[in-house]
């Protein structure tokens, strides 16, 4: 399929997408949220997909919030459903994939950016990033999972000031907050995101899928995160990848994972 607002480049097993917006500092309009939504449901069918890292185009910005012009008339059921078909769409089918997403965060990470690289499964940030929620500031709320996922992340504390106060955070700072992993140097952040990706795709993606279940089972209030993990833990002693990695751990050579 041929996409307007997003590019895709796969290298080995490790997907990378970036959203192509650069006169708009990649803000995510409703196309690109859809386009979105139809790369990543391919890439999780995919497998010879074992990562995908998510990123904007330039050095300027990763996503710099939503297309305010888009919204700015909705009225309030036209707002809620606007959150909702994002949730659905984009936020929790990120954030639900059955391989991990790793957002590099080149630049402005804003608004819907932010909570874009928020359902991402970690972030990697370059030096010059900035990070916020300014919601406030146009008179509403983050309203695709920024009020749950930042408290997640930061604690409450942090996330109340983040969000009721608008003001932005540089790399440094977000990296002490834990709300990204690591910050390098922009020219580095794409091959330093797919060096991990690359080693993660090594791993059994059965058991890396079932490892990211049970770790997000723990931040849903439906769901014991303990009981999924017991689950999914006995799960994997039926999967061929766990014979494969305890095959080739007892004949002392590296293992070859087919996902199965």
């Amino acid at each position: 399929m041929a996409y307007s607002f997003i590019s895709i480049d796969q290298q080995d097993a490790v997907l990378v997408l970036t959203i192509q917006r650069p006169d708009q500092l990649n803000a995510l309009n409703k196309a690109t949220i859809e386009e979105l939504n139809l790369a990543l449901n391919e890439a999780d069918q995919n497998t010879s997909i074992r990562c995908v890292i998510i990123t904007g185009s330039g050095t300027k910005a990763f996503v710099a919030g939503a297309d305010i012009k888009e919204f700015a008339g909705f009225s309030v059921e036209q707002g809620e459903a606007l959150s909702r078909d994002g949730h659905n769409l984009l936020f929790n089918r990120v954030e639900n994939m059955s391989k991990p997403v790793i957002a590099a965060v080149n630049g402005f990470a804003l608004g819907g950016g932010l909570e874009l690289a928020m359902s991402c499964h970690f972030r990697y940030a370059s030096e010059n990033a900035k990070l916020g929620l300014p919601e406030v500031t146009l008179g509403v709320i983050p309203g695709y999972g920024g009020t749950q996922r930042l408290a997640q992340l930061v604690g409450k504390g942090k996330a109340m000031e983040m969000i009721t106060s608008a003001q932005m955070i540089g790399a440094a700072e977000a990296k002490e907050w834990g709300l990204v992993n690591q910050v390098v140097p922009q020219e580095e952040l794409l091959n330093t995101c797919m060096t991990i990706a690359q080693k993660i795709a090594t791993n059994s993606p059965r058991a890396i899928s079932a490892a990211l279940r049970s770790v997000l089972s723990g931040y849903s209030y439906a769901e014991s995160g303990l009981n999924t993990e017991i689950k999914e833990f006995g799960e994997c002693f039926g999967t061929a990848d766990f014979k494969e990695g305890t095959t080739a751990f007892m004949e002392k050579r590296k293992p070859t994972f087919e996902g199965k």
